[in-house]
């Protein structure tokens, strides 16, 4: 059974928490393809990641821990990146407004390599830190796409295999993107908002995806759930309760709270 978690409109909809109780929930490894975080708004969990000469975020951390399977966050997350303000108020090398690209971690079969935006402010402590002699260094769109096609594209083939050969996966998307992994078929997807929960069958959410991808409107950008969603009509809607901070860290204590949710959410994944 392979489940997709993604969010509504807001791209903090809470979608790794109800993440990490639905893989407690149904005994599921969890996945986060692709991730990333900041160095200002987000300094403890870059702080606490680089101290031990590593690169990845909370939710990655929050989920390893929460899967079934022992596994490592780099494993589950094979693609990072870090960001920072950008001191200029401009959209940087990747379009970004206000905040610049700093560099990627990428996963290949347990091996991190890493891909650094020259221009960019490296951090001090990423120097050091960070194994960062034998990176690539782009400084240029068309430089980093040629990376991305080859690295990058290796890194999501493979996690999408390790995906497919699990009997029960959780994938968490991430921002506000419908489907992070390409070529994966999910049973069933939940889409979440705060306070609530909608569920949708896996097929019919690709196809609506599908469409959407085929826009004018969408073009080659990646298609987000609420366009998606503008397609497609939920099987089920459920209310989530608010939760305080230690019961949100605990997945156990998610899984009882969102049980409703969940249990809709496999029931439409076995029709």
């Amino acid at each position: 059974m392979r489940l997709l978690v993604a969010g509504g409109d807001r791209v903090d909809a809470g979608k790794t928490t109800f993440s990490t109780g639905l893989c407690e929930h149904v005994d599921a490894t969890g996945f986060k393809p692709r991730a990333g975080n900041d160095y200002w708004f987000d300094h403890d969990d870059y702080q606490r990641a680089t101290s031990d000469g590593r690169m990845f975020g909370k939710d990655a951390r929050r989920l390893a821990a929460a899967s079934a399977d022992a596994v490592t966050p780099e494993a589950i997350n094979p693609l990072h990146r870090l960001w920072r303000p950008s001191a200029g108020g401009g959209s940087g090398l990747l379009g970004a407004s206000h905040r610049e690209f700093v560099l990627d971690r990428v996963t290949v079969d347990g091996t991190d390599e890493y891909v650094v935006h020259a221009d960019a402010d490296l951090p001090a402590s990423a120097a050091s830190s960070l194994p960062l002699a034998d990176a690539v260094r782009v400084d240029s769109v068309s430089a980093f796409n040629d990376v991305m096609r080859d690295l990058h594209a290796r890194a999501l083939e493979a996690v999408a295999q390790a995906v497919r050969a699990r009997d029960r996966a959780v994938v968490e998307s991430y921002g506000d993107v419908a489907v992070p992994l390409s070529d994966v078929g999910f049973d069933a997807v939940g889409v979440v908002d705060p306070g609530r929960a909608r569920v949708y069958d896996g097929d019919r959410y690709l196809k609506a995806r599908s469409v959407v991808g085929g826009s004018a409107r969408q073009g080659r950008l990646e298609e987000t759930a609420s366009d998606v969603l503008e397609h497609c009509e939920p099987e089920a809607t459920v209310a989530l309760p608010a939760l305080a901070s230690d019961a949100r860290r605990d997945p156990a204590a998610v899984a009882d709270a969102y049980e409703v949710a969940y249990d809709a959410l496999v029931s439409t994944a076995l029709s």
